[in-house]
């Protein structure tokens, strides 16, 4: 079996999973629209949206809680893999750990793709106008980000011996992520301005609202070349964190 062939094997398995989970599916469309009825609704009527609206500035960071969600946790299926022995079978293949690893993120970035696609379509009926270039900026973007939350997840997931272990870390991980993108970011208080700035998801959802609403704080090429250095680094630990893995 060649490495390419591996790495596609491992690609469809996590795409037949994730089509055969129709609950993840659907879960992926209410939990969003929940956020956005709640946030966008209770913003709506706040100043300091610019032109944009409230509702329509927090859309990218929903968009970008989609990936999070679904990438991050994307590693607990690593977890679940260990404990029913699924990643002895595989890591018996004649392919490498990098190649698992590699699959296991392409695998996971469709997954949340395909779910923010789906909110990418919610978006055109409230009222979210795409441009030309909206839709191929916005998916340049959410391909780096999710490979660095699936990266970040599969380290998780590398680490972890339960199921429990891994959501618990995950809250403190997940939550801080997402809350820093929703509001502008010259609003913030200074005290989370420093954590705002490390925050991968602040550069993801700052490219989205520039891609989709021209309404980014930093330049775009800033935010993309972040994602990307970010990208090679998690990949980088996470290849490593998976040829250390203990089965």
């Amino acid at each position: 079996m060649s490495e390419l062939t591996g790495i596609y094997a491992i690609w469809y398995r996590e795409i037949k999973v994730f089509l055969r989970e129709k609950s993840r599916i659907v879960a992926s469309i209410i939990n969003p629209l929940f956020f956005l009825l709640i946030f966008g609704g209770g913003l709506g009527n706040i100043e300091g949206f610019g032109d944009v609206g409230g509702q329509a500035f927090i859309f990218p960071a929903i968009l970008g809680m989609s990936l999070l969600f679904t990438s991050i946790f994307f590693g607990l299926y690593i977890v679940w893999d260990r404990k029913v022995d699924f990643l002895k079978e595989v890591l018996v293949a004649p392919i490498s750990r990098l190649s698992v690893f590699i699959g296991k993120i392409f695998g996971g970035s469709t997954d949340a793709m395909i779910q923010a696609t789906l909110i990418l379509i919610i978006g055109a009926f409230i009222g979210v106008h795409y441009s030309i270039l909206s839709i191929p900026l916005a998916y340049g973007f959410m391909f780096l980000t999710t490979m660095i939350l699936v990266s970040i997840g599969l380290i998780l997931g590398s680490m972890m011996e339960s199921p429990e272990g891994f959501q618990l870390i995950t809250s403190f991980v997940v939550f801080p992520m997402f809350l820093l993108t929703i509001f502008p970011f010259d609003t913030l208080p200074s005290y989370l301005v420093p954590f705002a700035y490390i925050d991968p998801m602040t550069y993801a959802v700052d490219g989205l609202r520039g891609a989709i609403l021209n309404a980014n704080h930093f330049p775009l090429y800033f935010d993309a070349g972040i994602l990307a250095v970010l990208a090679v680094i998690f990949i980088s630990i996470g290849t490593y964190s998976f040829k250390k893995m203990k089965i």
